[in-house]
């Protein structure tokens, strides 16, 4: 599976890249603290994905809040044909250790 760490995740944002971020932690999780992106729940992801009207092979970076959720939403996608979806390891809580 393809993931990325939090350290170079932080480094991309800090140079000002424009990412593709998909939290898919619960709406509530995602109001309490985010770095960014668009929140769709993992048990929504499949149906609500075709909204962002995303390439299949943009790179996609999914998060949640200890990189489970993420993993199951980035098989998810990689179903649907999403070619460079990457997994944040660690997820927020490895993001926040670094801040």
């Amino acid at each position: 599976m393809n993931q990325i760490n939090a350290t170079e995740l932080i480094s991309r944002l800090q140079k000002g890249e424009s990412l593709t971020i998909i939290d898919v932690r619960e709406k509530i999780e995602f109001h309490t603290y985010n770095i960014g992106g668009v929140n769709i729940p993992v048990s929504a992801i499949g149906d609500e994905i075709d909204e962002l009207d995303l390439n299949k092979s943009d790179e996609i970076i999914v998060i949640c809040k200890a990189g489970i959720r993420s993993r199951t939403a980035q098989a998810i996608l990689e179903q649907q044909g999403y070619q460079h979806v990457r997994n944040l390891t660690g997820g927020l809580l490895a993001i926040q250790k670094l801040q």
